[in-house]
């Protein structure tokens, strides 16, 4: 069951993960991509559980859309830096940046924690589950992204951040 909530959960961390990759990304930057999407993946479900079913009402319903209105401002936010920056320089990925990704991709995961909490699960099995599926994910992602970049040349980093944007989009239609 963890699973295949992981997966389906990790999906959209892979598909911004693609995007980031496209931009060109350091070693570094990889593995704190990968770390940073994994522990708001792994993370989110537990503060869910903490905060309790009061709130999934009115949490669980708009958390999709937070999530999805900060990727799409993360994408726009690179389309700027890309059409107004240095061409041969792609922008690197800042904490801040990265951050508010990994909280735009896993706010939904608050919800799945309301959920885990009224199924009696494990909370740590589940987490680690969902952190570790992430964490695999998102570094695929960066790989397939990376080659999808070498290939689009100069025109990575709007690719990048169009891809952001429209898993951004997809997520806001419950897609993903």
């Amino acid at each position: 069951m963890f699973g295949l909530v992981a997966v389906a959960l990790g999906l959209s961390n892979f598909g911004a993960a693609i995007g980031i990759g496209v931009s060109g990304v350091s070693g570094a930057t990889r593995i704190r991509v990968a770390v940073v999407f994994g522990l708001f993946e792994a993370g989110m479900p537990v503060l869910g559980m903490a905060i309790g079913r009061a709130l999934d009402s009115d949490l669980g319903h708009s958390a999709r859309w937070v999530g999805a209105a900060l990727l799409i401002a993360v994408g726009c936010y690179g389309l700027v830096q890309a059409r107004g920056g240095n061409e041969a320089e792609p922008a690197e990925w800042g904490t801040g940046r990265m951050l508010v990704s990994g909280l735009a991709l896993s706010v939904d995961n608050l919800a799945v924690g309301f959920v885990l909490g009224t199924y009696h699960v494990s909370l740590a099995v589940a987490a680690a589950v969902m952190g570790g599926v992430s964490v695999a994910m998102s570094l695929v992602g960066l790989e397939l992204g990376a080659k999808i970049g070498a290939a689009a040349g100069q025109r990575g980093e709007l690719i990048g951040a169009a891809v952001l944007i429209v898993v951004g989009a997809v997520m806001a239609t419950g897609a993903i």
